[in-house]
This record gives structure tokens, sequence and C-alpha cells, in this order.
């Protein structure tokens, strides 16, 4: 096989007890499942992953001085935020969002220090916990849009768009783009048998993802898969994987155009996608459009050095800014503005850095940093800033990196030189 799959799981620290370890890696599949419902307060998300960090804690885990730098950039960013929005804290739903963007953080460099050891195993937690909840997540945004249960409609559809257990659809779509790639690795790798079943998950999730008839999504989509597809081309030391790659990515295509083909002949389908699918919608177009908010906020940023706050955007234009980069001058200032794109960037230049290092997690390592690097784009055009997925691929990153280092250390001589 050209892919080692991360169920070939790389030592749990010397320490941990395998009931210890075994109950880590489980927390782990529960994040990931978590992670697909969260339209309530406190989100089930919330809960697992302070479950996760305080079973970890207590039972184990290294703050490395590698994560220095992503700690640093973190808290000058949060930093930023909380200075300037100290005029606008008597504000509940203000210090809620401080509270958030100082918790997300928070999860950043927990993930990362979970993920630099026990790496594969972990992963493939994480992993499978994922795409079950993409499964269910999908499972009930296609059951709602169809109204296929009584009361599914209102409840896992908002302005007739599939939202599933999410309180907005960009975002439900944006959260299926990881498990999708996952699934998509097994189709074209794995034995019949399993890419059969993967095959029809993928299904699922991406008949979901259009009807979440998210434009960024569908993109992203497009482009994470090929990106990851053309990666694991590359990568692969097999001419028979290689070709196995190609065919079943041309047979997907096709499949998948004919299918697509079929599911638009649905009028009601049909006249959704093809106003989402246009690119002359209102609230893009105009002074005060999407793409005329960015020119006039970046021209409010280079001249207000304390921005103007958290969630106050929408006080001096109709619509929030919908670009994560300028969100971050606007509620953090000059100093969120400079460090946010700066972590982004650092850990995108990173990402591509450790791309070719074989490491026994290559496979997972591919579909994270694709989807990730997908959401960074994704971020120019809507605001990602307090997306939970986003910042559990960050710390996934950072976490890969540290762990990525050590095994060059370890590796014999021969393994190392593939750098």
């Amino acid at each position: 096989m050209a892919y080692i799959a991360t169920s070939d799981y790389s030592p749990a620290p010397a320490l941990v007890a395998p009931r210890v370890a075994a109950l880590q890696r489980l927390l782990m599949w529960l994040v990931g499942f978590s992670g697909a419902i969260v339209f309530i307060e406190p989100s089930p998300y919330e809960i697992a992953t302070l479950l996760a960090i305080v079973v970890m804690v207590s039972t184990g885990l290294r703050l490395r001085l590698a994560l220095l730098p992503l700690l640093i950039l973190l808290f000058v960013i949060n930093i930023g935020y909380t200075i300037c929005a100290a005029h606008l804290m008597d504000q509940t739903k203000i210090v809620n969002w401080i509270l958030t963007s100082w918790y997300m953080a928070i999860t950043v460099i927990f993930f990362a220090m979970v993920v630099a050891d026990d790496t594969g195993a972990r992963l493939d937690f994480l992993r499978r916990g994922l795409i079950a909840g993409a499964v269910l997540a999908s499972a009930a945004g296609v059951i709602g849009y169809f109204n296929l249960l009584p009361g599914s409609h209102n409840l896992f559809t908002l302005y007739n768009r599939a939202s599933g257990p999410f309180k907005d659809p960009n975002v439900f779509a944006a959260f299926l783009i990881l498990p999708a790639l996952f699934v998509l690795q097994s189709v074209v790798t794995d034995r019949f048998g399993k890419a059969l079943r993967s095959t029809l998950i993928l299904g699922l999730i991406a008949l979901a993802l259009l009807l979440a008839f998210s434009r960024a999504a569908w993109g992203q989509l497009v482009l994470t898969s090929a990106f990851m597809l053309v990666l694991m081309f590359i990568t692969s030391r097999s001419n028979t994987q290689r070709s196995r790659i190609v065919l079943i990515t041309v047979a997907a295509v096709v499949i998948g155009a004919l299918l697509l083909t079929a599911l638009l002949s649905f009028s009601s389908v049909g006249s959704l996608f093809k106003e989402r699918a246009s690119f002359d919608q209102s609230y893009d177009e105009g002074r005060f459009g999407r793409f005329g908010r960015y020119v006039l906020g970046s021209q409010m940023a280079l001249e207000l050095p304390l921005g103007i706050g958290p969630l106050q955007f929408t006080k001096f234009f109709p619509e929030d800014t919908h670009n994560s980069y300028l969100n971050a001058f606007m509620s953090g200032g000059w100093i969120s503005g400079v460090f946010y794109p700066a972590l982004i960037f650092t850990t995108v230049c990173l990402g591509f850095r450790y791309v070719f290092v074989r490491v026994p997690w290559q496979r997972a390592y591919l579909a994270i940093f694709a989807a990730f690097l997908g959401t960074v784009g994704e971020s120019f055009i809507i605001d990602t800033d307090h997306w939970r997925h986003f910042w559990l691929m960050m710390g996934l990153m950072w976490g890969m990196f540290i762990a990525a280092q050590r095994h060059l250390a370890t590796a014999r001589p021969e393994t190392a030189s593939s750098l």
C-alpha cells in the first residue's frame, strides 16, 4: 500500500496505562462526533472538549516548547480583541464573543498537545468520530430538506437550505468538507468492500452539502478534493495506487455529474441551485455589498488603530464583514489585524513544509491540510473566526508538525532522508 493507514498506531506515551490510552482515544472520537451537533447551547462539542481537556490533563499532557510561537500568536490576537472590546464589556453578547475567542485559542493549544503524542491512534479515532458525526448531520440535513419526518423541515433547514444540526447552512456545509475528504481517501485507496461503503457515505455527505446551497462550500469541496488527490498521487510510492487514484477520480466525476443532473431536474432544487450559483447576488453587489464593504472596511481599518470592537461592523454597514482578516482589524485593531493573518499563514507555510514527510499518519495529514487550506481561502469571503472545526484543524496541524519532527529525529537515516 502506498499509504500507511492511520490505524497503524504510533505508540502511546510510555507512562500511560493501556486503559488510560484507550480512554484518551475514545474521547477523541467523542470530540469528533459531537462537532456535528452545535444548534444547542452549550453544544455537545463544548461539553466533550471540556471533558477531554480535564481527562487528558489529569492523565498526562505535555506543553512542548515548539508550541510557544503558536501560544504567543493566539495570546496576542486575543489580547487585541479584549483591549478593543473594553468599552463594550457591559454588553453580554460582547463578553460572550470575547470568551468564545479565548476558548477557541485554548482548544487549539489543547488539540496540538494531544496530537503531538500517540499521533496515529488519536487521529484515527478523531477521524472515525468526524465521519460518524458527518453521517448523522448529513442524514438530518437531507431528511429536513425533503421533510421526510414530521417537523424535520423546520428543525433542520434554514431559508429553505439544509442546515442539519447547525444554526447556519454555511457552517454546516463547511463542517462536512473534512469528513468528506477522509471518506474520499477510503474510496480511492481501500479494498473494494470498504471502498464501496465509503462511496455510499460520500454520496450522502455530498448530497447534504449540495442541499446546503453554500457556494463557498461547493467550491471548497471541489478544490480541496482535487488538491488532496494530487498530493496523494505525488506522494504515493506505488504506480498501481497512482493508476487507481486517477481511474476512480475520473469515474467519480462522471457519476457525480450524472447524479447532479438528475437531482437538478427537481424544480425546487434546480431553481434554488441556479439562484445560489449566480454571482450577481444583491448582497454581493453595490457600494455596501460584500465586496464594497471590503474596500470601505479596509479604509476604516487603516484609520482606526483600535478598530471598532467585536460585532460592531453592522452599525456602520448593512451586514457583517464576511472576511475574517478584515474582521480581525475591525474587532481587534491593528494588533489582532496583524497577528491573526500571521498565525494563519505561518500555519499554512509550515503545512506545505511537512506535506512530503513520510510519517505513518501522512494520509490523514493530507486530508486535514487540504481542508484547512480550503477554510483559509474561504475566510476571505466569510467569517470563520469562531468556527469550531477550523480551530480544531489548526490545533491538529501544529500537533502533527511536532510529531513529524520527533518521527524524523528517531527514524532510520534512509527514512529521514526522504524529507
